[in-house]
Parts: C-alpha cells; sequence; structure tokens
C-alpha cells in the first residue's frame, strides 16, 4: 500500500492550476496571432492593390532593382577635415551644421557638370560622372567639378566664416563599374567594383586641399589640366599605380590663364571630345528611324560626309571651333530624313536645334550649324568657306571611284518614289548633273576633280546609242 505524501498532492496541484493558466495564456496569444495575421493579409492586398506589393518583409514595399555594367565611369571620393580644430571653439554643433552646408553646396556643383552624388555620410562625399547617362567626357567633367570644388573651399577658408576650418582632399580614377539601380524611377544607385574601391584608396593618399587622380584618369584629361606626378600607390595584383596631383585647368584653357574658370578654348576642345557620345547619339537615332528605302540616304552616307569635312577641313586650315561646327552639322545634315524625304534639310535643323543645347552648344553655335545643313540643299550654292566645305563633303562621291556604285543607290532610293523612270534616265540626268557641278575647295579640287571627269565618260558609255 502506497503511502500518500500530502506535499507531493499539493505540487501536483499547484502544476495543474499552472498547466491550465498556461493553456489559457496561449489560446490568448493565439488568438492575437490570429488577429495579426488577418491584419499583415489585408496590409499586403492593400499594397498589392495600390503597386507596391512586398515580397521580400513586412513594412517596407519592395524597390525594383536592376544592375547596370558601366565601362567607363569616374569615381570622386572626398573627405573634409577639421574635427582637429573643434577644441578650439565653443560650439561644435555650429561646426557640424556649417560641414552640412557645405556638402550641399559641394552637391550642387558635382549636378551642375551632371555628376551624381552617390553618398554622403559624415565628412565623406562620393560622386560619380559618366551614370545613369554613358558618355565619354565623364573623367573632364569629374575634374571640373573638383578644382570647383577646391576654389569654393579656399574662398570659404579666406572669408572668415565660421565653416573656414575645414579642407577637402579628393581621389578619383576611372574605370568599369558596376551600379546596382533601385527605386521605381531609377533615381538610387549603389556603385561598387574595383574602380569605387581605388578611388577611395587613392583619396587616403592625399593631403589637405590636394586632388590626386590615378594614371587612368590623367591620360584622359591631360591635354586640358595641369597635373604633375605625385607618387605610386602599391594596389594588389597590379603592382604599383601611379598618382598624379591636379593643379587646376590648363592656363590656356582657363579664363585669365587662372585655371579655375574653363575659357571658350576649353568648351571648344570639350566639344570636339563629346563629339563621339553625340555621334552615338545621332547614329543610333538615324539607325532606328530611317525608312528601310533609304538606299543612299543612310548611315554610310552620313559617316561619310563627317569624314570629309573633317579631311577638307583641315587641309583648308580651319579653326578647332570651325571644324566642331562642320562635324557637327555633318553629322545632323540627314536627320531630316526621319521626319519628311521632301524638304528634310529644313527638317534636320529642327532635330539638331532640339538635340545640341543639351551638349553645351550655344545659340550662335547652333546658328552656324543649321546655316551649314541648309547649305546642302540642291542645286548648291554656298556663301563662305564653311559652307563651301559642307557642299564638297556632302558631294564628295562624284569624284571617288566608287561613284557608279554609289550613284546606282541615290537612282534605287528615287525610284522607289516614282522620281525616276528608267536607269537610262537616270545616267543622262547623272552627266547633266557632273558637267556642271564643280567643286569649291582647293582641297578638294585636288583630290576629286580628275577622278570625276573620268566618272563622266564611264557613265557616258552606259548610255545606249540612239
Amino acid at each position: 500500500m502506497i503511502r500518500k505524501r500530502p506535499g507531493l498532492l499539493r505540487h501536483i496541484a499547484e502544476l495543474i492550476l499552472q498547466n491550465k493558466s498556461l493553456t489559457a495564456e496561449n489560446e490568448k496569444l493565439n488568438r492575437q496571432y490570429e488577429l495579426l495575421a488577418h491584419e499583415v493579409h489585408q496590409y499586403k492586398e492593400l499594397l498589392s492593390r495600390t503597386g507596391t506589393a512586398n515580397t521580400s518583409g513586412l513594412g517596407m514595399p519592395e524597390k525594383s532593382k536592376s544592375v547596370v555594367r558601366y565601362k567607363t565611369a569616374t569615381v570622386l571620393f572626398a573627405d573634409a577635415f577639421g574635427f582637429e580644430n573643434f577644441s578650439g571653439h565653443t560650439n561644435s554643433k555650429l561646426l557640424v551644421d556649417s560641414l552640412d552646408e557645405i556638402f550641399i553646396m559641394l552637391q550642387n556643383i558635382a549636378s551642375k557638370y551632371e555628376i551624381r552624388n552617390i553618398r554622403t555620410i559624415g565628412d565623406t562625399l562620393m560622386c560619380i560622372g559618366g551614370i545613369p547617362r554613358k558618355n565619354i567626357t565623364n573623367p573632364v567633367e569629374v575634374l571640373l567639378a573638383a578644382v570647383e570644388m577646391q576654389y569654393f573651399i579656399r574662398e570659404l577658408q579666406r572669408s572668415g566664416a565660421i565653416g573656414n576650418i575645414w579642407k577637402l582632399r579628393m581621389g578619383i580614377h576611372t574605370g568599369t563599374v558596376i551600379a546596382n539601380v533601385s527605386g521605381k524611377k531609377k533615381h538610387h544607385y549603389q556603385v561598387k567594383g574595383e574602380t569605387a574601391n581605388l578611388a577611395a584608396r587613392i583619396r587616403q593618399f592625399c593631403e589637405n586641399g590636394q586632388i590626386l587622380i590615378s594614371a587612368t584618369t590623367y591620360e584622359l584629361v591631360k591635354d586640358l589640366f595641369l597635373c604633375e606626378y605625385f607618387s605610386k600607390m602599391p594596389v594588389k595584383y597590379q603592382g604599383e599605380l601611379p598618382l598624379y596631383l591636379v593643379h587646376g585647368i590648363k592656363p590656356e584653357f582657363s579664363l585669365q590663364g587662372k585655371g579655375i574658370i574653363p575659357n571658350k578654348k576649353f568648351s571648344i576642345r570639350f566639344g570636339l571630345i563629346q563629339f563621339t557620345d553625340l555621334q552615338e547619339l545621332v547614329l543610333d537615332k538615324l539607325e532606328r528611324e530611317l525608312p528601310q528605302n533609304l538606299f543612299y540616304h543612310n548611315i554610310k552616307h552620313t559617316v561619310d560626309v563627317v569624314t570629309q569635312v573633317e579631311l577638307i577641313g583641315l587641309g583648308e586650315g580651319v579653326s578647332d571651333e570651325e571644324l566642331l561646327m562642320l562635324k557637327t552639322a555633318a553629322l545632323f545634315h540627314d536627320t531630316g530624313h526621319t521626319i519628311s524625304y521632301t524638304n528634310h534639310e529644313y527638317f534636320s535643323t529642327l532635330v539638331a536645334r532640339e538635340i545640341l543645347p543639351e551638349y553645351y552648344f550655344t545659340g550662335s553655335q547652333i546658328d552656324t550649324i543649321c546655316e551649314l545643313i541648309m547649305a546642302t540643299k540642291l542645286p548648291p550654292d554656298p556663301k563662305n568657306t564653311l559652307e563651301q566645305i559642307m557642299c564638297d563633303a556632302d558631294l564628295d562621291y562624284l569624284g571617288r571611284s566608287d561613284m557608279i556604285p554609289v550613284s546606282n543607290t541615290l537612282y534605287l532610293e528615287l525610284k522607289e518614289r516614282s522620281m525616276i523612270k528608267s536607269m537610262n534616265d537616270w545616267n543622262n540626268l547623272q552627266i547633266k548633273f557632273i558637267s556642271r557641278h564643280q567643286y569649291f575647295t582647293v582641297t578638294a579640287r585636288n583630290l576629286r576633280e580628275v577622278n570625276k571627269q573620268m566618272q563622266i565618260e564611264r557613265i557616258r558609255s552606259l548610255i545606249p546609242e540612239e
């Protein structure tokens, strides 16, 4: 017979009561969980109806993301120095506020040169040129921004304002970057890769008030900026990377030779560099929008005319600015074919006036370019040397060895539009046109006139005797 222990029974009774209490508590928690789950379900349904559904977690809508590779981009890292001077100031908060204001000004300078501010943390600023619109000029634009930023800081130091204790050091490198683009409107960028890492390391080699650039960036900007060799930075798996100290814009390319503000000569050089980006834009537009039955007025013809205006222009001794006007006019002179076949020269000027302001062309430069475009309207009647060069380049094929196959493409184009009836009619029209045609510039006459006369005889031989 088992002897009952009153203490044990009391303990068992207490456990039973506790268990009942825990059970009741669990039931309460389960009901709360069910209510929460119901609320979460309703929240997700609401998000899905508003187009901001989140599948990655509760509370924050998922952002669309994409990864873009930029072959040539320039990263700038900047550090502000001045914390060591805090001990001499009674109001440290005021100094920190002044740094915030300074960084806002630096970001405004960057945006002026179409450089994107990626990150600002504490006393560090990271910017990048060449995104989101890919361009070949981003090393120059980043250096322009860096020079202006340093000038702003120096002026602040001279002003005696509260922010005058701050100094700036910058590291810059050009290379390939991978950008993670997030946000519904693709406005947020995270830049990763070796280019950003090297720019950050170069910044650490700087002393206060310096701009240091890598050898890669140096090769891309050395014609416009005054640079000197500084030192070498060890880079894992790459050996030692040469660094260059940037003093500013070269005197001949800056206002009053001070090396801070670019002058007109700088702008012309910049425009010639930028022409590569502009050409890519326009040729892409032509490829997408030109009618398929343009057998002569196609991309090949545009490239031919751009090449010839440069060749003839150099032969005629034009200035850098005039050469830029000629090449730009040649690039745009047939863009009007994307709108209309007839009077395409006029429509080409409309396309040029729409695009060129985005590429820093002045109003007077755009007017000159449009006049050059209109000079290609037949029959040619040039009013000045630049228009003569333009006309000679546009009809350069008349004196080339491939004149007949090229002219046949023009015949097919006109026949497609019922503007010519037969090849015999075309050959007769060609003889009449070429016999009256003349090259205006000495360079074009020396290059093409003799062969043009030979082409006349070749075309005559193709016309059957009556």
